[in-house]
């Protein structure tokens, strides 16, 4: 099994009498360890040093607050998303991300939450690429009890997104989740199709969308920065869901990101179950990394 993020983190301090330098590289050494990120390890690090020569480290106690201090602060870069959805309808939402990170799962997912609040959901299948994207996408709105709009495979995927969004407005919905093609094969292709989606949006609702919400796996470590780069690029991004954080062992990625895009994480997913999908809570987030039962 894993070791925790605390777990970590006192494995690194217990049985040090005072912080030296190889202390902060045991500490360093966690940090990565839990898919930080080199360069919010480093920024963690830095501040840690400094504090504890300003403050003058005397418990482990002491320590792992300065540490907790630390990233709170870093998870407050994203701001402060609110759960629901802002008074906007229909509230048009893009999903992005590559595939097999748990889009067309969380998309339905979504769809299940928003329908929990008494919000009318239509979802629009525009990764017309992929027949197993657009199956899986029904298959979750039957699950759901929500609306899809689907085309035959091949189909512009704008064209989809346009059905959508006209159909929202038409069947007075609250809420419209556009699944998009998970692919990165070309940055200039991607970028010219979410742009092209974007647009039609626009003529049937002048703001849509009203969020971009990127997918990322937490289980793939390093490969979510590299991901959440390239879709930076190709939009902006306003919002992360990450999937699988159904443990603090790699919990570090969430802090990374935030810290690396300034772009609120706003879900995360627990679990395979269709609840297992939750508003991220930071308090509730640090809380569950500096958790004194996971030493037990």
């Amino acid at each position: 099994m894993a070791l925790s993020f605390f777990a970590k983190i006192s494995r690194a301090i217990t049985g040090k009498s005072r912080v030296d330098d190889d202390t902060l590289d045991a500490i360093e050494e966690a940090l990565v360890e839990s898919d930080m990120g080199v360069d919010t390890t480093l920024k963690v690090v830095d501040a840690l040093e400094e504090r504890v020569h300003r403050d003058k480290y005397t418990s482990f106690d002491e320590l792992v607050s300065y540490l907790r201090e630390e990233i709170a602060a870093l998870l407050e870069k994203g701001g402060n998303p609110s759960a629901g959805l802002p008074d906007k309808k229909p509230y048009v939402i893009l999903v992005v991300g590559v595939n097999g990170v748990g889009k067309t799962t969380t998309i339905g997912k979504l769809a299940h939450l928003f329908k929990s609040q008494g919000k009318k959901v239509i979802l629009g299948a525009a990764d017309t690429f992929r027949a197993a994207a657009v199956d899986q996408l029904v298959i979750w709105a039957e699950r759901a009890g929500v609306d899809i709009v689907r085309q035959e495979m091949g189909s512009d995927p704008a064209s989809v997104a346009y059905d959508t969004v006209k159909a929202a407005v038409a069947r007075d919905a609250d809420v419209v989740l556009i699944d998009t093609a998970g692919r990165l094969h070309n940055r200039i292709d991607l970028m010219n199709e979410l742009t092209k989606i974007r647009n039609v949006c626009r003529k049937v609702v002048p703001d849509a969308p009203h969020e971009v919400l990127l997918v990322l796996d937490a289980s793939t470590g390093q490969n979510a920065f590299q991901q959440a780069k390239e879709f930076s690029r190709a939009t902006d991004i306003s919002a992360i869901a990450v999937t699988k954080l159904d443990g603090t062992a790699k919990g570090g990625v969430v802090v990374g990101l935030t810290d690396q895009f300034e772009v609120p994480v706003k879900y995360i997913g627990v679990g395979e179950g269709m609840a297992d999908l939750e508003y991220f809570d930071k308090d509730k987030f640090v809380a569950s990394l500096f958790n004194p039962e996971d030493l037990k």
